[in-house]
């Protein structure tokens, strides 16, 4: 069973992204191979500190990771490390920032997962709520059809950069590390393009726009992540495509108000409702219920209808609609209305003094 990932780096749950770092630092340090030769433990607690790293630096991922566990990231593509130089080779650039200099890392001869995209989608309340399937249109590049990815001019091939002999990385020795740099000629790729494709201008990559069907389940909520399998970036080396992560924000609704699966909604009720008790209808999500309200009911009394609020995403489930009682004072009245109140507040003892027509101010 895998331990967890803020444990492995002693940190808490809201660390910020430099106390990720700080703490990955030390542990690589402690752990790192040239300093426990043939240390299978070592390398075992290497790996496990990049994996818990990689995770938690990655917003989307740390998401999941936070929301599911380890159940969350099967999805992402990310399956841990095979191995040290896996870890340089993805960690390259934070190994230059530790130690001054990159570290032990060559060029990875296997295909890799695509990179995966985020698309933010707003709906509207009643579709979070009831689900909805839409469309979305997003920006992606793919392989460039013209030269098949590999950036060269049709007919051309990449050749072997000079300088590095295909490492992509220039080594030196330092100490017990075996020091390396990112080759200045290819940029780390071990290949050099002599004639650039014309269509993608040796990127290997063309930028295009795709239409995809969204389906939204009900009971969405601001936050809620939807991953489209191999919708992101493709693998110019043949590896499978990355995912796409739909990130739902749900507008506000003018009657409506959202807490957890439960929905909340104030009705206005009159003076005479509210004294002598009625039954009045309130608008649900679905339809219209009957609420019965009992005498002598004050403004900001909060009832309960069960069962008729927010569907669970995860389950057949819903949860209760909140209503809240606003008693409403009319504003104008007649002349037989307002001698009704006057006999009402006499019997009630009450000492009123009339201030303008239609309202009275109590002493």
């Amino acid at each position: 069973m895998k331990r967890d990932y803020y444990e492995i780096l002693g940190v808490q749950k809201n660390a910020s992204e430099s106390e990720l770092k700080k703490a990955y630092r030390k542990l690589a340090m402690q752990y790192h191979p040239d300093r426990n030769p043939d240390n299978k433990e070592a390398e075992e607690k290497f790996k496990e500190a990049a994996e818990a790293y990689e995770v938690l630096r990655d917003p989307e991922k740390r998401s999941l990771y936070d929301a599911y566990g380890h159940e969350g990231l099967k999805g992402t593509g990310f399956a841990g490390f095979r191995g040290a130089e896996d870890i340089f080779t993805s960690f390259g650039d934070i190994f230059e920032d530790f130690f001054g200099f990159g570290t032990r890392r060559r060029e990875r001869t296997y295909a890799q997962q695509g990179a995966d995209l985020r698309y933010d989608l707003e709906i509207s309340f009643m579709d979070a709520v009831k689900g909805k399937e839409t469309e979305i249109e997003i920006d992606k590049y793919e392989g460039c059809k013209n030269c098949n990815g590999s950036g060269a001019a049709p007919g051309t091939e990449p050749v072997i950069c000079p300088l590095c002999r295909g490492s992509g990385q220039v080594t030196r020795s330092q100490g017990f590390f075996h020091i390396s740099t990112t080759c200045h000629q290819c940029h780390g790729a071990g290949r050099v393009i002599k004639e650039p494709c014309k269509e993608c201008k040796g990127s290997g990559n063309i930028k295009k726009k795709k239409k995809l069907s969204v389906k939204i389940p009900a009971g969405v909520d601001t936050g809620s992540t939807l991953r489209l399998k191999g919708e992101g970036e493709e693998e110019k080396r043949g590896g499978p495509s990355g995912d796409l992560y739909v990130i739902v924000h749900v507008k506000e609704h003018d009657f409506f108000h959202r807490d957890g699966y439960n929905v909340i909604c104030q009705i206005p009720i009159s003076f005479s409702q509210a004294a002598l008790g009625a039954e009045i209808d309130v608008p649900t999500l679905d339809s219209v219920e009957k609420l019965a309200i009992p005498k002598g009911t004050q403004t900001g009394k909060i009832f309960k209808i069960e069962g008729v609020g927010i569907p669970h995403i995860r389950g057949h489930a819903k949860g209760d609609q909140i209503v809240q009682v606003v008693v409403k004072t009319p504003a104008k009245l007649t002349k037989r209305q307002e001698e009704l109140l006057r006999e009402l507040a006499e019997t009630s003892g009450e000492d009123i003094k009339h201030k303008g027509k239609g309202f009275f101010k109590m002493f």
